[in-house]
């Protein structure tokens, strides 16, 4: 089944494997940004007991900004932020902010003793350090969720699209046959010859509709098949009442097509072109080339007849509307109007 919608499932980024390798690669680059930038120490001087100090420092200061990313996007931002409890929210990170501060102080005074310990120049550097990994892992976290969301709904227009073309197709075919079953009962109270290869006929409609019309696609020929079959039995029907010109060429090249699709327009040029008109006639033309779908349906109407419509009247008109407009909706012309006692409907199509 067509539909145009933007999926992003197969994009490589949004793989599981490709989200650890760009975190690996993002966190590997950014905490080897400090040994690239610090100058070489003095290897004259030999071991420095402050560069494994500050080595060590750094190795726990890194986890713990991991963690606060890491901790922020799956527990924070979710729990706490997207369902606008703005006070815990803040609170949390107050928590953290101060937590770190305090191990900074306690690694000071428990290893390097030398030295006093500076809260002000902690502050800074630690405010602007937790507000830089928050900042990352907010907007990391509202690009994947926003991505997550964009999936979902995708998914879930396609699930109500196929939902809806199944309700139109189930539509199609009731009434269809209703049609048809008419037919029947007419040639029965004629008690004709034609009953028996009307009902032949209708078998073989009934398996196309049973069988093909459940597919996303049918062949062309299937579906001009199928066509033809519907109008010979209302020929059959109507006899010499209704003056019917049909028409159908067909390219050598293959096609395919929504099944049912243009039944509806030659049963209702059969259901309003007939009765109370003078000289009825109904004419059909399908023609096909290069890809392109030429269909039209021409009826004669009286404009003094105002027809009483029963419960299905124009079920089928807009149906196939709805229906092109779902499935052809950039690649499909349709043309209804009513012209010098003509009732006239123009169809084209890109065909695949």
């Amino acid at each position: 089944m067509t539909t145009v919608v933007n999926d992003t499932r197969h994009a490589w980024y949004t793989r599981k494997w490709a989200q650890v390798f760009l975190h690996a690669v993002a966190w590997i680059t950014l905490f080897s940004l400090p040994y690239l930038l610090r100058p070489s120490p003095d290897l004259r001087r030999g071991p420095d007991s402050d560069e494994q100090l500050w080595h060590i420092h750094f190795i726990v200061n890194a986890i713990f900004l991991t963690l606060f990313f890491y901790l922020n996007a799956g527990i924070l931002i979710p729990k706490l932020f997207y369902r606008k409890k703005y006070l815990q929210f803040t609170g949390v990170l107050l928590l953290l902010f101060a937590s770190h501060v305090y191990f900074r102080y306690l690694f000071v005074q428990a290893f390097i003793t030398h030295k006093q310990f500076e809260l002000k120049p902690t502050i800074l550097f630690t405010f602007f350090t937790v507000l830089f990994m928050l900042a990352c892992s907010t907007a990391w976290t509202m690009i994947r969720d926003k991505m997550n969301a964009d999936k979902l709904a995708s998914a879930k227009e396609n699930e109500n699209l196929k939902t809806e073309l199944s309700l139109l197709r189930s539509q199609v075919s009731p009434h269809f046959m209703f049609n048809v079953l008419n037919n029947m009962v007419a040639l029965a109270r004629k008690h004709s010859d034609q009953l028996e290869p009307s009902l032949i006929k209708l078998s073989s409609l009934m398996r196309y509709m049973l069988y093909e019309a459940d597919e996303d696609k049918v062949a062309l020929e299937k579906e001009t098949d199928y066509l033809q079959s519907y109008i010979d039995l209302q020929q059959q029907r109507f006899g010499a009442k209704v003056q019917v010109n049909v028409l159908m060429q067909l390219p050598e090249e293959s096609y395919e097509i929504e099944p049912m699709l243009l039944i509806p327009f030659v049963e209702n040029a059969f259901k309003h072109g007939t009765g109370l008109i003078p000289d009825a006639r109904i004419d059909i033309e399908l023609r096909a080339k290069q890809g392109l779908l030429q269909f039209s349906v021409m009826n004669k109407y009286n404009p003094e007849y105002n027809e009483i419509k029963d419960k299905t009247s124009g079920i089928g008109l807009t149906n196939v509307k709805r229906r092109l407009n779902l499935l052809y909706k950039d690649t499909h012309k349709l043309l209804i109007n009513k012209e010098n006692g003509w009732f006239v409907m123009s169809l084209q199509l890109k065909l695949h």
